[in-house]
């Protein structure tokens, strides 16, 4: 079935502002997955010496949350659409509390994979159910607003995970981390159980494995589902490798995990400022997404012909900038091209592709790393952003609405 153009996607109801008291439970959603895959990545980057990892198996325990959700998130998006968003929120998160509650015994690379993997499989379930009841409570003409609170929670747990990681690793080393996570997802999913609204399963016309392939390929969703792979690929290769780098530099823990802090609050101070834009007119989609993978690849590319200490700052800013400026401009033309009862599937497939990329940075850059050079992984991946830049300014042309 083909998507409807903009403006014909979510019907926003009766053109009210959300409930703040509505929306932070599912802000706090997105805080919890953010908090717990890059405060365990940087983590693990940060300890890689003492924990006797090499740079592949680095790069696959990176990707083992992501390979889960690759998986998952669509079946748990379809799913949200069948039952409602609420109970599918709830459930993820208690799952990640328990997944959370093991990793305190994992004690080798292998158990810490299989933690990771079920961290992931939660987080599939909870993260494309909370994005599909943003979008529904938003409507498509403020869902560049909300998208962008929505992300800049994200960013906030970027920003608390490595640091708060740092804490709890100096003080009880990883286990200390994941007794903390199992605290945060119980508390998140209480305030869902008691704070979000119940929003309606509407009635939903039956959709077969054609309609989805047949959506899956038409360039308004195609383009901003690549674009969002490129960006969470750079980042997912960020948490994991910018304290990696700042540890050959000869820099502390903090040192090092600060600067996977600084990219999310460059990423968080962004977002709401980008998703105002869109819903003001002020930028277009493809446009916006081009110049922030343009500075994605950029900051890449910086690192990898100028590495040293002030450079890699400067371009965790620059990487946060970008992956800000994407992230709600993607989301939120998704959501404005997709009717109410079909969300969840639409989120739940477009964060497939999305953790597509977050699973396929890693991988790419650590193979690269373990045959040639960490800078050799990083130039490659800023080609293919460049690429992906390029496309997405010639294929994805839309002129700003006032």
């Amino acid at each position: 079935m083909p998507m409807p153009p903009p403006q014909a996607g979510i019907a926003p109801i009766k053109n009210h502002r959300p409930s703040a008291r509505g929306l932070a439970p599912l802000y706090a959603a997105g805080f919890t997955t953010a908090f717990g895959a890059h405060s365990i990545a940087a983590g693990i980057g940060a300890e890689s010496h003492n924990l006797g990892i090499a740079l592949l198996t680095f790069g696959v325990l990176l990707a083992a949350y992501d390979l889960a959700e690759v998986i998952l998130k669509p079946v748990f998006g379809s799913l949200s659409d069948r039952i409602g968003a609420k109970p599918v929120i709830i459930g993820g998160l208690l799952a990640f509390a328990v997944f959370s509650l093991l990793g305190i015994f994992a004690a080798t690379p292998a158990a810490l994979g299989l933690v990771r993997l079920g961290q992931g499989a939660a987080a599939s379930a909870f993260s494309p159910a909370s994005s599909a009841a943003v979008a529904r409570l938003a409507g498509p003409a403020a869902a560049g607003r909300y998208f962008g609170k929505y992300g800049s929670w994200k960013g906030l747990g970027y920003v608390l995970g490595p640091v708060i990681g740092a804490v709890l690793i100096l003080v009880g080393g990883l286990p200390a981390l994941f007794l903390a996570l199992t605290a945060i997802s119980c508390a998140a999913a209480l305030w869902t159980q008691f704070a979000m609204p119940e929003l309606p399963v509407l009635p939903r016309p039956r959709y077969t494995v054609i309609d989805l392939a047949r959506q899956t390929g038409q360039r308004g969703f195609l383009i901003p589902t690549m674009v969002l792979a490129g960006a969470t690929g750079a980042l997912g290769v960020a948490v994991g490798f910018l304290p990696l780098l700042g540890t050959s530099l000869h820099l502390s823990l903090f040192g090092s995990m600060s600067v996977v802090a600084l990219l999310a609050l460059s990423s968080t101070l962004i977002q709401p400022w980008v998703g105002r834009l869109r819903d003001e007119g002020d930028v277009s989609t493809g446009a916006g997404m081009a110049v922030g993978l343009a500075l994605i690849a950029a900051a890449l590319c910086t690192l990898t012909l100028v590495p040293g200490v002030a450079t890699l700052y400067l371009a965790a800013v620059v990487l946060g900038a970008g992956i800000g400026i994407t992230t709600p401009l993607g989301f939120a033309h998704l959501a404005a091209t997709t009717p109410p009862e079909r969300m969840g599937q639409t989120m739940g497939t477009a964060e497939m592709g999305r953790e597509i990329g977050d699973a396929g940075g890693p991988l790419l850059v650590g193979g690269i790393a373990s045959v040639a050079s960490l800078a050799a992984g990083l130039g490659t991946l800023a080609i293919a952003l460049a690429g992906m830049a390029a496309l997405c300014a010639v294929l994805l042309r839309q002129r700003p609405s006032r």
